[in-house]
């Protein structure tokens, strides 16, 4: 097996464009054709998230071989929750700021809303295990810290056979709470670890400690089923969106977490990107990769301030937020904006790209 697997640097850092794009919505209430589109977009980016928690997985399994388990769990597990303290310090003064403004412009007790929001924002469950108690979006990161320690624990308990069949067991119940609930009521949360990022983290271990190495022969029979398998993707979107409800595309646009079709194509496009490694070697995409968690991290409050500086010039008659143009910008500008924010901090020293990304001030430097 190369050492680096071009495709999936490159594919890094365009699985990010569409996380972002997931959170932006683009083109959605611009009549039905924006609507249309919408749904098209969203529906293609569902399988980024699981792509990351896969790849994740795929690397751990890679990286124990060559280590002792514990010891790389326990950098993995530094390592992500520096991401994630890096990102609530970046989300946390914008998030509470706008509250704090909100208070004062509907003559609120600033004080009381203030301390109402700090309390949201340090709810235990919410910060330690969902991770979306200052802002939604940063959920991954706890969810895939979460998924490692359930795949070590069965490591540890030379139970890793069972693995993969307890995850799909655990997935399925995630699945009938987010997309099939006409069949069932889940009473409770499942955009987390346990039903839903241990899945495709342990569909990534599973791969990598199994030695699957597609073979590149085999590559156009992966890429015809992931182009197959999205397909049926958008269809039974489309079916649990529209079919099998009273909903048009006119009326709203159908964005459910994710479904079966969601495990079936991002683990064809998988597979192809394994059976061809080189892919992308001569582009520029493999090392933007690296900057893909750093945008995942930085965006949350860079979307907030585009969002509200939208909502600030429609209160004073520039209604912006419907327009075409709004909506070309809006991912464009929430995606760069992110990369130029987490590439200052590195150029202050704030954080170390591939590094640490707890703050650190003997690292801190002056412009």
């Amino acid at each position: 097996m190369p050492q680096r697997i071009y495709s999936i640097d490159s594919m890094r850092i365009i699985a990010m464009v569409f996380v972002v794009s997931i959170h932006t919505d683009p083109f959605e209430g611009v009549g039905v054709y924006g609507n249309i589109v919408n749904f098209l977009i969203d529906t293609s980016a569902r399988f980024a998230v699981p792509f990351f928690f896969m790849v994740s997985g795929y690397f751990f399994a890679l990286k124990i071989i060559q280590n002792d388990p514990g010891a790389y769990f326990v950098e993995r597990v530094t390592s992500i929750s520096s991401i994630y303290v890096f990102g609530l310090f970046l989300s946390f003064p914008v998030f509470l700021t706008e509250a704090v403004v909100r208070a004062g412009i509907e003559n609120r007790d600033v004080v009381n809303s203030a301390t109402v929001k700090l309390a949201e924002f340090v709810a235990p469950i919410d910060l330690i295990y969902y991770g979306n108690s200052i802002s939604e979006i940063l959920w991954f990161l706890p969810a895939l810290l979460f998924s490692f320690l359930l795949i070590y624990l069965f490591i540890r308990a030379e139970k890793t056979k069972y693995l993969l069949p307890v995850a799909i067991g655990l997935h399925s119940i995630g699945l009938l709470g987010a997309s099939y609930t006409m069949f069932v009521d889940v009473p409770f949360e499942i955009r987390d670890a346990l039903f839903f990022g241990f899945f495709y983290t342990s569909l990534g271990y599973y791969i990598s400690s199994h030695d699957w190495q597609p073979d590149t022969e085999r590559s156009v029979l992966y890429l015809g089923a992931t182009v197959l398998f999205g397909a049926l993707h958008l269809g039974e979107r489309y079916v649990l969106g529209y079919a099998l409800t009273e909903q048009t595309v006119t009326q709203s646009v159908y964005s459910p977490s994710y479904t079966i079709g969601t495990a079936l194509l991002t683990v064809s496009l998988f597979l192809f990107l394994l059976s061809r490694p080189g892919l992308g070697k001569s582009t520029p995409l493999p090392s933007w990769g690296n900057y893909a968690v750093g945008v995942y991290v930085t965006h949350p409050p860079v979307l907030f301030v585009l969002q509200k500086t939208s909502e600030a010039l429609g209160a004073v008659g520039y209604e912006i937020s419907n327009t075409i143009v709004w909506h070309f910008v809006l991912t464009p500008a929430t995606f760069f904006g992110a990369l130029l924010v987490y590439v200052g901090a590195h150029k202050l020293g704030v954080v170390k790209i591939g590094g640490t990304h707890l703050p650190n001030l003997r690292r801190i430097q002056p412009w």
